[in-house]
This record gives structure tokens, C-alpha cells and sequence, in this order.
């Protein structure tokens, strides 16, 4: 039976083409009164737009009026596979005619809905049976956000597989869009778009517009699925002009990974020529991927290396290398690696970690000529370091295995680090004692090398016991700690000391006391309500004097004054050195705390030591310490909004009314992509820096944070961006940063001079350039100047960073 509607415009609800027959009905249907809701509710989870159109759609005669469908939060960005093939097909249109569950003719501003598929034409004819669409006139097509307008198209709606003609289409994920000859669609995730163009830049309303750049290609592959683009045949053109032919390129449609090249890096310098370097990336697995890269340069050769990551749920590393056959610079291969492993799995007999941590090159050159090698591998002291632990309840132990690679300036001479080969610990720290106390026992024998002609002292087993007990008594508003320690050592020496000693021994009690008020009391400052505390402590501690001197200093040093260690019982961090210490640290604090919250607003405190006895034990070329009144420790820092803070510590003597060192750092960092950092640092008689950082808009335009669409019509923005170290003491920049970049919505332009120390007498300068065409790629000339402004300017945050994933009901029509 044939039927033809011109009734006011209504969806119409035709069942899956799965669904059987049911002829001799009309085309509206009367169906159950639950069917029916259960249908209308179905198309209102999917499409929200739909409930809109029905609130004044009147009922016809025969047709019960839908319910009323409301927003809901639980739109469903993905339709579940499962219920794909059971979702009903709508279509409204001006006239409706054709055969029950068989087709459909709709005509005057058409429209066929199914799932996240959405087809609007002058005319569309749908075919029940085999889920064809043919659609003529003012074509557009929208697939879970995804738009594509045309002439004619060709469609299996479940299966999306099909054709259109004289496209133009958007992409959801990154804004992208273009013009094509033909698409065809092959599945729900996969089309080919031929005779096309591709772009991120967003139109304006002016008719004589054209995008800042644009990818020409004979033909586009998307893979949405992948979030993969494939051009074959393509031109890149950047301002009308071609800029770089591509027979093949494979690009990312998201910020999701995929295998494929990276961009090319170029660079000329003195010491390389030009350079040409090319990585590819293998995304091997979620957890797992790898980047391969080669390197020609003109005055030293090819270089080849790679990177492996990986990440597993009880374990995670990486392993780079490099490797230079024949390096014209210095006329030998040269080579390095890298590698960094963590991991701890559980056994029957307690959890057991892994940390590796391996670094070596192929001569102390190779930090001053391989100015782009990972951080890791730019020291002049590399380490490979590698250590097994256990523990379980209370017990704890490791074994360690620690050498030193030091490559060695000439100029600069480094005395080496001693080796561990190796180092066994164990400790025991019972989580719960009788009577409220607390204590540990830390057991350790050390195997100390090196190269004695470097460090003239002998190399040795070193063992000590470390034991303490101590018993906190607390109050809301005090606090009282006695504690007693025990530290013995034995050294077994490889050579005589100058004594004449082939082994030592050491054994020494310490005595500390800390204790501390709390008081409270509301306040306000600058129309702020806050809780401000005052904090008094006093810590005293007592060491007999031993002689040490003669002990050589395999892992000890001086411990930095500050707030962290003038309430600590030894002056000295490691074990060849327990000070002989008889004083009384006293000290105040107050703090400023948002009563709602418990952040800290401000912080102010001061501390000074009251020496009773001079300390004799020092470390070598030394000298005792008679003062009676250390210098005063004086700090304080203020985040009094989200927006800025300050942070100052200064040492200040009391009889040379100097500081004798002092550091202050104030940030201002009012919003995304504004950042502004300072900070002084003075070590008397050694030296003084000024280190300013920036990252600061210079011009008006968009947040680059801000929608595509958005961004284009508020245009371009340049910011400035840089840090500068300057040393007062030598009156010059020490390091300089400094660059300009320019967001355009669709491209980013970046140019950054970078001056970085090598040496006492030596530095590297290099300019950086990059284009990035968001949404597709990045071109550099020289090294990356997104990882160096990444790596020295504090709080930098990148242009054009990936927003959250888009809703495809943000395109929905």
C-alpha cells in the first residue's frame, strides 16, 4: 500500500530494516502507546534537538501526541555497538511518501535521523530494506559530529559506507576542514577524500578568504578510528606560497599517538655544518612505543640512535643510545646510553624493587660536543647507578651498586666522586613499641673505589650501626622529643693512612631534645579573616668531641644552612663526620592560615643557634667553629592569592652586619600563558645572580585556550617569552633565553636566541625557529625551541596545547 502525507511536519518512526514486515499499514503507524514512548525516549537520549521540534508539534488525527522530552546529562558521547543495529530510523520533511517498511520519499527540507547520524536534503530516498539513503540538493550529513555537505550522496546509513560529490567537510576532533572532489565513505570510522584540501584555519566572513596555510593532496585518507590522516600527492602552501611537496605524509587528527615520521629538524652551526635529523615514531603499544632517529651532519657524519619506553602496572623505564661511527670532530666513533628502570613486585617473602638508573658516553668530550643529547647525558659526572631492595612490616634492606663516569675539562678539573661496589643495607623500624616510643636500627657496609692518584686518600670497607630511640610527648599545643642515638663505624683501609693505620673505629652517643608551643588566635590583614599561629621551638643536642681527622671523607659534606637543618643534630650529611656539638637552637614561626581551607597565606620565621662549647670536628682544610651566636637565619613567604608570592631566606651575621647569603624569588603568574618569575641570589665572596623569567602576550587576540572559531575572529596574538641569568659579581649574562611567538589560531610561529654556559670560559649560541601548523605538524630549523623554552623558562606553558576532547553534540544540528 502506497501512501502520501503533506500533514505538518513530524519525525516519523521507521523500524530497523531487521525489524519484520508490516504491510498494509500506513507510513505513521498506530502503534502500542509504550512502543511508541519507548521509540520517542530512544531518539531524545540520541538527539536533543529533536525534543525541541515536538514540543509544538500538534498531534494528528490518529497519532498520539510523543511526551515531552528534557535535557538530560547523560547524552551518550558513543553509541554502544550493540545498539547500533536496534536504534530507530526518523524522517520529517515538508512531504512524506512510499511503502510501508519497504522506502521512504521525503521532500521539502528532508531529514533522516538514525543513531549519532543526522542527513538533511531537498530530497532524500531511503530504502528500508537495504539502509540506503540517496540524497539530492543542499546535501549535509552530520556523523557524531563530523559535517559533510555536497550535491549528491550515496549512503548505507548503518554501515555509513557510500558516496558523496562536491564536499566540504569538518572534522570534530581538531576543526579541521576542506573541499573535495568525491568522499567515500568506507565504514563508520574510514573515507577517502580525493581532489582535497586540508586546513585547521578557521574562515572569516569576508568573500576573498583564504587560509594562512593549507595541505593540497590528490587524495586524503581519514581514519577516525586511529585519529590518522594519510595524504598522498599533497603540496603544503603557508601565505599562497608552496613551501614543501609531500608524496606521502601521514598526520594526527587528535593528540592521540601514532606511528609515523616526525617532523624533520635542519640546522647549520660552526661545529656541524648543516645538520639534517629525521625521527620516526613507533607507537608499538598503549604502554609502549619507541622513537628511532638519524642525523647527517655536514662537517662530522651520520649519526643513528633511538628511544624505548615502557610502562607496565608494577613497572616502567626508558633506554636511549646514540652512535656516531667515525666522528670527523674528534676522529673516533663516539657513542652513548641512557637507561632508567623502576619497579617492585610482591612476594611470599616481602615486596622487592628494581631501580636502574645507567649512564655512559664514549669520552669526557662528549657532554661539550652533543649540545642536543638528553639533559641526562650534558653532566660532567654521569652515574650508573643500580639498586635492589626489599622490605616487609617493619624490615627494610637494599643492595647498591653506584659508579661514577667523570668526563674531565682541562680547564676545569673535577676531583671524582667515590664508587659504592657495592653498598648493603638493612634497617629495621618497628611501627609500634610499648610505653609510646620510637626507634630504628640502620645497618650498612659500603665498598668505596677510586682513583687514589685523584683523590689521595685509600679506598675502604666502611661499615657503621646507627641506632636511636626516642619518645614524643604531645598536646594539642606542645610538643617534647627526647631522643638518643648510637653511630659506630669501622674502616678497613686498602693503603696505610698517614698514620700508619690500616683500619679505624668510631663510636659516638648524641643527645637531642626538640620541643615546641602552638598558640592561635584569629586576626585580619588587608580586610582578610585568617588564623594566625605562633610557633616557638627550642632544640638542643649534645655530641662528645672524638677526633676524626684522620678519617678520610668518602660520601660526607657540610650541610646547607637553613631552615630544614638548624633543627638537626649533625652539621654534616653522610658518615664519615658526627660534629661535636653542644648548642640550643632556638627559633620562632608564625604562619597565616585561611580558617575555611587551611592553605597557607603567609609564613614568617627565624632562627639563630647558641653554641656552649666550639665545635673541633671539621671537614678537611676546615676550621673549627668558635662563635658562641651563629648567624641568624631569617625567611618568610607570602601566597596571599593564587595570583603571585614571594619567597626570601637570608643568612645574616651579627658581627659584620652583612648577609652572608640571601635568596629571594617573587612570581606572578595572573592566568594561562602569563608568567612572570624573578630571583636574587647571593653567596658572599663566590657569587651573586639576578635569573628573570617571562611569559607574557604582547598584543590582543584570543586565549589560546579558547574554540578555533573564536580564536580566528579575534585574531593573532604575539607574546614575548625568555630568561635571563645575569651574574652581578662578573657583570655578564651568564644564560640567555629569549624568543618571541606568535599564535595565529591556526599556525604558531616561534624564534628563540639561546646562549647557554659549556664551561668556565666557554658557551653555545644558537637561534631557533619552528612553525607549527596546528592540527598537522612542525617544521624547525635547529633544535626544538618548544623543549628548550619548555626546559628553561619556569611555568612556561605552551601555545595551541590540546583542550579537552570535544562534544560531538558541540556540532550537533
Amino acid at each position: 500500500m502506497q501512501t502520501t502525507s503533506s500533514a505538518p511536519r513530524r519525525p516519523a518512526a521507521l523500524a530497523p530494516s531487521s525489524a519484520p514486515a508490516r504491510r498494509g499499514r500506513d507510513l505513521p503507524g498506530r502503534l502500542h502507546p509504550l512502543v511508541r514512548a519507548l521509540a520517542w525516549a530512544l531518539a531524545g537520549t540520541a538527539l536533543p534537538v529533536l525534543a525541541q521540534a515536538q514540543d509544538t508539534a500538534p498531534a494528528a488525527s490518529g497519532w498520539d501526541a510523543p511526551p515531552r522530552l528534557r535535557a538530560s546529562p547523560q547524552l551518550q558521547e558513543q553509541i554502544p555497538n550493540e545498539a547500533r543495529s536496534q536504534m530507530p530510523v526518523f524522517v520529517s520533511g515538508e512531504r512524506i511518501s512510499g511503502q510501508t517498511d519497504l522506502n521512504a520519499v521525503i521532500e521539502g527540507d528532508a531529514e533522516l535521523r538514525r543513531g549519532d547520524t543526522v542527513l538533511r536534503a531537498d530530497r532524500v530516498e531511503y530504502t528500508l530494506p537495504n539502509d540506503l539513503a540517496k540524497a539530492r540538493g543542499n546535501v549535509r550529513i552530520n556523523k557524531a559530529g563530523n559535517l559533510y555537505e555536497g550535491s549528491q550522496l550515496e549512503l548505507r546509513v548503518e554501515a555509513f559506507e557510500g558516496f558523496f560529490t562536491d564536499a566540504r567537510y569538518r572534522l570534530l576532533a581538531n576543526q579541521a576542514h576542506g573541499d573535495a572532489s568525491r568522499v567515500n565513505f568506507l565504514d563508520r570510522d574510514r573515507a577517502i577524500v580525493h581532489q582535497a584540501s586540508y586546513t585547521t584555519c578557521q574562515k572569516d566572513d569576508s568573500s576573498t578568504w583564504e587560509p594562512d596555510w593549507v595541505l593540497s593532496a590528490e587524495r586524503i585518507r581519514i581514519d577516525n578510528e586511529e585519529q590518522v590522516g594519510t595524504a598522498e600527492g599533497a603540496v603544503l602552501r603557508f601565505k599562497g606560497v608552496p613551501v614543501l611537496p609531500i608524496p606521502y605524509l601521514t598526520f594526527p587528527l587528535s593528540d592521540k599517538r601514532k606511528s609515523g615520521f616526525l617532523p624533520p629538524t635542519i640546522s647549520v652551526d660552526s661545529r656541524d655544518g648543516v645538520t639534517y635529523a629525521q625521527p620516526y615514531y613507533w607507537n608499538i603499544a598503549p604502554n609502549r612505543d619507541a622513537t628511532l632517529r638519524a642525523a647527517v651532519m655536514t662537517k662530522r657524519g651520520a649519526n643513528l640512535g633511538g628511544e624505548f619506553r615502557y610502562l607496565e602496572p608494577t613497572y616502567q623505564g626508558q633506554i636511549s643510545g646514540d652512535y656516531m661511527p667515525g666522528d670527523r670532530l674528534r676522529d673516533r666513533n663516539r657513542w652513548s646510553y641512557s637507561a632508567q628502570h623502576t619497579g617492585r613486585f610482591d612476594t611470599p617473602v616481602g615486596g622487592l624493587g628494581l631501580n636502574l638508573n645507567l649512564n655512559r658516553v664514549s669520552d669526557d668530550n662528549y657532554w661539550r660536543d652533543f649540545g642536543r643529547a638528553t639533559e641526562a647525558l650534558r653532566q660532567r659526572l654521569l652515574p650508573s647507578d643500580g639498586m635492589l631492595s626489599w622490605a616487609q612490616g617493619d624490615f627494610s634492606g637494599h643492595l647498591r651498586t653506584l659508579k661514577w663516569q667523570t668526563l674531565q675539562d682541562p680547564t676545569a678539573p673535577i676531583v671524582p666522586p667515590y664508587d659504592r661496589m657495592p653498598q648493603l643495607q638493612w634497617r629495621y623500624h618497628p611501627q609500634t613499641l610499648g610505653a609510646g616510643l620510637d626507634a630504628s636500627v640502620e645497618l650498612d657496609t659500603t665498598r668505596f673505589e677510586a682513583a687514589r692518584a685523584l683523590t689521595g686518600q685509600p679506598n675502604a670497607q666502611r661499615s657503621y650501626l646507627l641506632a636511636q630511640v626516642s619518645r614524643p610527648f604531645l598536646s594539642p599545643g606542645a610538643f617534647v622529643t627526647p631522643r638518643l642515638q648510637l653511630h659506630s663505624t669501622t674502616y678497613s683501609f686498602d693503603s696505610p693512612l698517614r698514620t700508619g693505620a690500616r683500619s679505624a673505629q668510631r663510636t659516638l652517643p648524641t643527645f637531642s631534645l626538640d620541643s615546641g608551643l602552638v598558640f592561635e588566635r584569629d586576626a585580619q590583614y588587608l580586610g582578610r579573616s585568617l588564623l594566625q599561629t605562633l610557633e616557638p621551638r627550642a632544640f638542643y643536642t649534645y655530641t662528645p668531641r672524638r677526633d676524626q681527622s684522620a678519617l678520610p671523607v668518602y660520601d660526607t659534606a657540610a650541610n646547607d644552612f637553613n631552615f630544614a637543618t638548624i633543627y638537626t643534630e649533625n652539621a654534616f650529611g653522610g658518615q664519615d663526620r658526627i660534629a661535636d656539638n653542644n648548642l640550643l637552637t632556638l627559633g620562632v614561626t608564625t604562619r597565616l592560615l585561611d580558617p575555611a581551607t587551611g592553605a597557607e597565606a603567609a609564613r614568617f620565621g627565624i632562627a639563630q643557634r647558641l653554641r656552649f662549647s666550639d665545635q673541633t670536628v671539621t671537614l678537611p682544610g676546615g676550621a673549627p667553629v668558635s662563635e658562641r651566636l651563629s648567624d641568624v637565619l631569617v625567611g618568610g613567604s607570602v601566597q596571599w592569592t593564587q595570583d603571585w608570592g614571594v619567597d626570601s631566606t637570608v643568612q645574616y651575621n651579627p658581627k659584620t652586619g652583612r648577609s652572608i647569603r640571601s635568596t629571594i624569588g617573587a612570581r606572578y603568574h595572573p592566568g594561562p600563558y602569563r608568567t612572570v618569575s624573578a630571583a636574587y641570589r647571593l653567596q658572599r665572596g663566590t657569587s651573586e645572580l639576578l635569573d628573570l623569567g617571562w611569559q607574557w602576550p604582547l598584543t590582543g587576540g584570543a586565549e589560546p585556550g579558547a574554540d578555533p572559531i573564536s580564536r580566528a575572529k579575534a585574531g593573532g596574538r604575539w607574546y614575548a617569552v625568555g630568561r635571563l641569568n645575569y651574574s652581578l659579581q662578573d657583570r655578564k649574562l651568564v644564560d640567555t633565553v629569549v624568543g618571541v611567538e606568535y599564535d595565529s589560531c591556526c599556525w604558531i610561529g616561534r624564534v628563540v636566541l639561546e646562549r647557554l654556559q659549556s664551561g668556565v670560559t666557554t658557551a653555545t649560541t644558537r637561534l631557533l625557529f619552528q612553525i607549527e601548523f596546528v592540527g598537522f605538524s612542525r617544521l624547525s630549523l635547529g633544535a626544538s625551541p618548544l623543549d628548550t623554552l619548555k626546559q628553561q623558562v619556569p611555568r612556561y606553558q605552551p601555545l595551541g596545547a590540546p583542550a579537552r576532547a570535544p562534544s560531538r553534540f558541540s556540532q550537533y544540528d
